[in-house]
């Protein structure tokens, strides 16, 4: 039974994979507002109530894999080490998002996640879907770190800024990648960013 349930569970994986790729490859051909959800379904060869099953909307096509990552700092927070702050956890996670180049952090030139980030810094639609990832994920954070004990309303203005500074700083690295700097020379960049944003949420930002 385990074995079966493995076996369907990979065959929902590939077929998630292979309907984001067919629609990735047809919004990158002809435009994100050329192609309708028909067509992805079809060129995918599954039904649209089986699109629809596996992506809700159309944007999520392309932003399933921020949605993945939506309770990201949040799971940082619940996650840190007996003794470390939930800030210093959080910075020390984004610091080796950018180690690893991974693309929540913007820090990616990998070809695939170019076409993504590509596809949604030209499309506005595409945009404002993030936004609401961006918005439920700093609900998440500001959940985490009243349970860490930062009392209301401290929680959620905390967690408005941090995720300001961590959306702020991976646009900017995501237009540099897209505008064809590559990932390994933006990193000293995208680093200084980063150490220099989390000090200011540290001490504050220093004028009145």
């Amino acid at each position: 039974m385990t074995e079966e349930l493995g076996l369907r569970e990979r065959k929902k994986l590939r077929t998630r994979a292979a309907i984001s790729t067919a629609a990735i490859g047809l919004f990158t051909a002809r435009g994100f507002d050329a192609v309708g959800v028909a067509e992805v379904a079809r060129v995918a060869e599954v039904s649209k109530r089986t699109l629809f099953a596996y992506f809700p909307t159309k944007e999520d096509l392309v932003l399933h894999r921020f949605a993945d990552h939506e309770t990201g700092a949040a799971d940082v927070v619940r996650g840190r080490r007996p003794g470390q702050g939930a800030l210093a956890a959080l910075r020390e996670a984004f610091l080796r998002g950018l180690e690893e180049r991974s693309p929540v952090t913007g820090l990616c030139d990998e070809p695939d996640v170019l076409t993504v980030f590509r596809l949604v810094t030209g499309t506005p639609a595409l945009g404002a879907r993030l936004a609401e990832f961006t918005s439920a994920g700093e609900a998440a954070l500001a959940a985490a770190l009243a349970e860490a004990g930062v009392p209301s309303p401290d929680a959620g203005l905390a967690a408005a800024q941090i995720a300001a500074v961590r959306r702020t700083l991976a646009t900017a690295n995501m237009d540099a990648v897209a505008a064809g700097v590559p990932a390994a020379r933006r990193r000293p960049v995208a680093v200084a960013a980063a150490e220099r944003a989390f000090h200011l949420l540290t001490s504050g930002v220093g004028f009145a």
